[in-house]
């Protein structure tokens, strides 16, 4: 037997034995791999459906799950399926007229149209069985919709030779003679996912205007596993994706074949995983953005790699403030990276190039025009930059146009190819229906009201690690922390909820864990999935997850969270709405939770699209209405890695980071941690601070190493690094957008003084950071260092890289 071989047998005891210890006790053995035949339908088409939307006024009756053959498509390529999975709607005298009322979108009296903001109450799944679906028409998505297709063999939606519409798949439509308007509001266009979809554009003539999707969204949104094929004749108007505007967001495993674009794009934030484009004219044409984050890129055969409009560094000339791509491989495209304008020796947008492997790239990056800012070939670009550079304490920018500082990138962080890890959102494709068990079918009741702590602790004791706990669609009660042993996978149905509430969770000084993900310093696998977890208030004392697992030895990202999100306040059943909550008020009973997330100090993360967001506005009243919900802190970690954050975002109106937004002390705090990959992470300051200050309605704890706070800083910190060490940020965006409701500040940049902070003990890089109205971009040991005043770069501040 081989070393290589023994040490494979090795990692599969140890991985074995881990599991075990976990095993359920029903369970007779570990779940090992899916059973399903070659011929069977994917596992969510079979599985028993008994999902429920707990605070739609009609539960009992309301569908969560809509297969559109029940809704009476064919899926043969030949019949026109348009009517069947979206409603048809026109516009008459400003009133809409649903044509198909009980079409798979729309049924339900769903969230859309342009007369309703954004719902939780009416969740919808539409799946599509294996097979080619003829539409004639866009297809436009309803407010918490995921579209989803059978991940053993995805299904085609075939746009027909005679298409009309802005996209095949539309996630936020222009109202016919609206001047403009669409159904939501860009920014606030959460809740969104479409997986394992083909979208063929080839039968469209090659010169019409076609577009895949138009996904023009914000957080709690993903793209997973889709392909957009397109014709490839010269000069055709084919596009992959066209996105205007919005603030998301992650996409990750998708493929653009031929087209016009692969993907054009515009967006404040965005992260981007595993993106491939093949014989396109340009394969990502940037329209503008603040950050976007783009890790794991494959360009073959196409004229353009990255196409961007820059130069515009007034709020009202905005274009790409920040490019940060890491781990590419471009072939055969004569130019991989292309700016509309020269930067001429000053900052004109940012450009980051990490570990870019060219093959017969004759320019790397240019000028349109044809100047050549750096010459490619057959090379590799190790770390690479356009843009502000500074060290340590040093306040003085450099402009770079040239190799940049490069991170010290541990090997527990990188794949066997050397790049950043990655892992595709767990779908079990290879698994059948019957090695599922669903938490209602075990008596958990999910209606919102009904204490489903034991029913659910029940379920996870007897399967775990023999059956993937299958949360079915609806709201679950519970008043005690959940434990989720070591080598659980848990799945949910269009974002399931566990909400805490009671006694248990309302003391900020004896806080509790609502979910407790793996003993201390526990190993195995441990997956959760499109889940959302919630308080119901006020729960100061409630930390909303505790992140003990960690991968065992020789399996990279098994101990993770995807498309999962903590949202706090802001939606039916919390008890935080507008009406117990209305913005400018400071009220007790609107404490939602202590802190969102803990990864301790043996944990490791794979953490991706993961939103935590204390609410700023309510979702379910009809005009959004502005409210003020308190949490303390947004994510602690002080894991000692690996850890990665892919497109998280938290949103806290006491924290945020795009993993967390409003959070009052902090949005990110690092403390003695280790071997972090983070990018992108975007965060935003309360909206209600300084009045009260920060840290209050809270108190500090110097058990969890808060910051302190004092007459100068008075704001929460939107990421707070101590003691940490083999810490990279691959794109980030710290915000600031108020002082007590007023955005007097914004353009003085005086909204916040300080918001992103490195102590003197931590070994950090940080690279195409932008922020929003603050006056220090970076400080270090709270001492301002980088000055917004030096990045302007549109309406947010943008800085090239740090380093110490």
């Amino acid at each position: 037997m081989s070393r290589h071989s023994k040490s494979f047998l090795l990692s599969a005891l140890l991985a074995l034995s881990t599991l075990v210890s976990g095993l359920g006790t029903s369970c007779s053995a570990p779940l090992g791999g899916g059973t399903a035949a070659p011929s069977d339908p994917y596992w969510l088409q079979t599985v028993k459906h008994q999902g429920t939307s707990a605070f739609n006024s009609d539960p009992s009756s309301y569908q969560v799950f809509r297969n559109v053959k029940d809704f009476g498509a064919k899926g043969d390529g030949v019949t026109d399926d348009t009517a069947a999975i979206k409603h048809v709607f026109f516009s008459l005298l400003q009133t809409l007229t649903y044509a198909c009322p009980s079409s798979a979108m729309y049924s339900g009296g769903r969230c859309g149209g342009g007369s309703c903001n954004s719902s939780t109450i009416t969740p919808a799944i539409v799946y599509f069985p294996t097979g080619t679906y003829l539409v004639s028409s866009a297809i436009d998505t309803y407010y918490y919709t995921q579209i989803i297709g059978d991940a053993k063999k995805p299904p085609t939606l075939l746009a027909s030779s005679s298409f009309s519409g802005f996209a095949v798949i539309d996630a936020d439509p222009y109202i016919p003679n609206g001047w403009g308007a669409q159904w939501f509001s860009n920014q606030d266009n959460f809740y969104r996912s479409i997986r394992n979809l083909i979208i063929d554009l080839r039968q469209i003539p090659a010169s019409t205007s076609a577009v895949g999707l138009h996904w023009q969204v914000s957080q709690a949104t993903s793209l997973i596993n889709i392909v957009v094929e397109m014709s490839t004749a010269s000069n055709n108007n084919h596009q992959g994706m066209f996105m205007e505007n919005g603030s998301g967001g992650f996409m990750g495993d998708i493929v653009f074949n031929g087209g016009k674009y692969g993907i054009q794009v515009g967006n404040q934030q965005f992260t981007v995983r595993n993106l491939t484009v093949n014989n396109a004219a340009t394969a990502v044409s940037g329209i503008w953005n603040w950050g976007f984050t783009f890790q794991g890129v494959t360009i073959n055969n196409c004229q353009v790699g990255f196409d961007l409009a820059t130069g515009g560094t007034t709020t009202s000339n905005q274009t790409v403030g920040s490019e940060a791509i890491i781990d590419a491989v471009v072939t055969n495209t004569p130019i991989f990276v292309r700016t509309s304008v020269a930067s001429n020796g000053q900052l004109a947008g940012s450009l980051v190039l990490n570990n870019i492997k060219l093959n017969n790239v004759p320019t790397a990056v240019g000028v349109a025009g044809g100047t050549t800012v750096l010459a490619g070939g057959t090379t590799t670009i190790a770390s690479w930059g356009q843009g502000h550079v500074y060290s340590g304490t040093s306040g003085s920018k450099k402009f770079v146009q040239g190799n940049i500082v490069s991170a010290n990138k541990s090997s527990v962080l990188l794949d066997s190819a050397g790049r950043i890890f990655g892992k595709a959102h767990p779908q079990y494709a290879s698994y059948a229906a019957s090695q599922f068990i669903s938490v209602k079918s075990q008596g958990a009741k999910g209606d919102g009201h009904t204490d489903d702590t034991t029913a659910i602790q029940n379920v996870l004791n007897e399967y775990a690690g023999c059956k993937i706990i299958f949360f079915d669609a609806g709201t679950y009660y519970v008043t005690n922390t959940i434990i989720i042993p070591a080598g659980a996978q848990i799945v949910g149905e269009a974002w399931s909820v566990i909400m805490a509430g009671g006694s248990a969770f309302s003391d900020q000084k004896n806080p509790r864990v609502v979910i407790q993900a793996g003993a201390a310093n526990s190993q195995g696998v441990l997956e959760i999935s499109d889940m959302v977890f919630t308080t119901k208030g006020p729960a100061p004392g409630a930390i909303m997850i505790e992140w003990n697992v960690h991968d065992p030895s020789g399996q990279q990202g098994v101990a993770g969270m995807w498309d999962s999100h903590v949202r706090l306040g802001g939606a039916a059943g919390t008890n935080m709405q507008y009406s117990q909550c209305p913005s400018g008020s400071v009220n007790s009973a609107c404490q939602a939770a202590f802190l969102g997330i803990h990864l301790t100090s043996g944990s490791s993360a794979y953490l991706e699209g993961t939103w935590v967001w204390t609410a700023d506005h309510d979702l379910d009243t009809s005009n959004s209405s502005d409210i003020s919900i308190f949490t303390g802190r947004g994510i602690l970690s002080e894991s000692h890695g690996p850890v990665w954050l892919i497109g998280t975002y938290w949103n806290v109106d006491t924290m945020l980071i795009k993993l967390a937004e409003h959070a009052a002390l902090y949005q990110y705090s690092l403390v003695n941690a280790q071997n972090h990959y983070i990018g992108f992470a975007q965060t935003e300051t309360p909206y209600y601070q300084p009045s009260p200050a920060a840290p209050a309605p809270y108190s500090t704890a110097s058990s969890y190493n808060d910051p302190t706070f004092s007459s100068s800083i008075k704001m929460a910190w939107g990421m707070y690094i101590q003691s940490s060490s083999n810490i990279i940020i691959f794109g980030a965006g710290f915000y600031s957008f108020f002082q007590n409701y007023s955005q007097t500040c914004l353009t003085t940049n005086t909204c916040q003084a300080q918001i992103f902070n490195i102590d003197s003990a931590s070994s950090v890089i940080a690279y195409s950071v932008s922020t929003v109205a603050t006056t220090y971009q970076l400080s270090v040991s709270e001492n301002g260092v980088i000055h917004s005043s030096d990045n302007d770069d549109g309406f947010q501040e943008t800085f090239t890289a740090w380093s110490k």
